[in-house]
């Protein structure tokens, strides 16, 4: 399964005719528009304005003038962001992924029944950064051992000052640990590994039913599914792909998409840690005419190898990529490796 997605489609259709919309404005974006190299260099090209950032990762909202144009991303802003374009003389055009919209709505409500939002998602993204923004207390947990810590405290708590500081980063200020997780609602990162968001609402819930009983367990925990379709229907892929490998004879699995993107990172994890070759590439460009690839490791480092073990045999692979990547991308880079079976034939 390869392609953009609708939300992607949707958010590109918007930029793309903000600019054909407004040919004598300035026009501005506050983060890039999706992780995808090609689509955000179009969009210097077409001269839409990347909101600098600061050494300490605030944003120079000052280079936005009065009759301006804001773009805002895929990823959503923050509620402070929008609250501040609200406010000024500018046209503000909302490209936020609906699906990104639904945990918004969902953080929301666990806000409005007093419940503490424990968000699975990395706290950096901006996704998330958006998402923490329209909540009053929170915490993020990038993965089952982070959930099995909060677990761990709701139960027996414990280093109250050691769970603070690991978590520091990824907590609503004034956070308490000791008061705040006797009623949780939990959300997630639209672009997560749905099986570790299931496994991870799984613990909570028996997390507290196992501190509060059985009876009114909507009280303490609450759960919604915000995995996007488009991330899902990837995800179940290559999990059928990695379960019929040695059947269906796989050479590798290629995964093409952006390197700072987090849902063709998730993609990537499900054949490494089934233990199936697979390569990360963010264009065509990383398959070499010398038989090597470029590629991101799981680690997030990007290195070269040797590519084809035996390029005189036929090649099995499966193929997908990330909901930001385009056709063309996953076309062009089967293409660098049918050149390369062609030249090496």
């Amino acid at each position: 399964d390869f392609g953009f997605c609708w939300g992607v489609e949707r958010s590109i259709a918007l930029a793309y005719e903000a600019v054909r919309h407004y040919p004598d404005k300035k026009v501005h974006i506050t983060n890039e528009l999706i992780h995808n190299p090609e689509v955000n260099d179009n969009l210097h090209k077409m001269n839409v304005q990347f909101i600098e950032k600061t050494e300490d990762n605030k944003k120079r909202f000052d280079t936005v003038k009065e009759g301006d144009v804001v773009i805002l991303p895929a990823f959503g802003a923050s509620l402070e962001e929008m609250d501040y374009f609200d406010k000024q003389n500018v046209d503000v055009v909302d490209t936020t992924c609906p699906w990104v919209s639904k945990v918004w709505n969902t953080v929301d409500m666990h806000q409005k029944k007093g419940l503490t939002s424990i968000i699975h998602g990395k706290y950096a993204h901006e996704e998330t950064v958006a998402t923490v923004s329209f909540c009053e207390d929170y915490i993020c947990v990038k993965d089952m051992k982070e959930a099995e810590m909060v677990a761990d405290y709701i139960l027996n708590g414990g280093d109250r000052v050691a769970f603070l500081e690991h978590f520091k980063n990824a907590i609503s200020e004034g956070f308490d640990p000791d008061t705040m997780l006797n009623s949780v609602g939990l959300a997630n990162q639209t672009t997560m590994y749905k099986k570790e968001t299931r496994a991870i609402g799984q613990l909570f819930q028996k997390t507290m039913m196992s501190k509060f009983g059985p009876i009114e367990p909507k009280k303490h925990y609450i759960e919604f599914d915000t995995i996007c379709d488009a991330t899902q229907e990837r995800q179940d892929a290559v999990d059928e792909l990695v379960d019929n490998a040695s059947e269906l004879g796989l050479d590798f699995i290629l995964v093409v998409g952006g390197w700072d993107s987090s849902n063709t990172a998730h993609l990537l994890e499900i054949p490494v840690k089934a233990g199936v070759r697979s390569f990360h590439i963010n264009r065509a460009e990383c398959i070499g005419a010398d038989n090597t690839i470029t590629h991101r490791t799981m680690a997030g480092e990007i290195v070269t190898e040797s590519f084809l073990t035996d390029l005189g045999k036929d090649v099995v692979m499966g193929v997908t990529s990330g909901a930001s990547t385009p056709d063309a991308a996953v076309q062009d880079s089967l293409s660098s490796i049918f050149m390369l079976k062609k030249l090496n034939s």
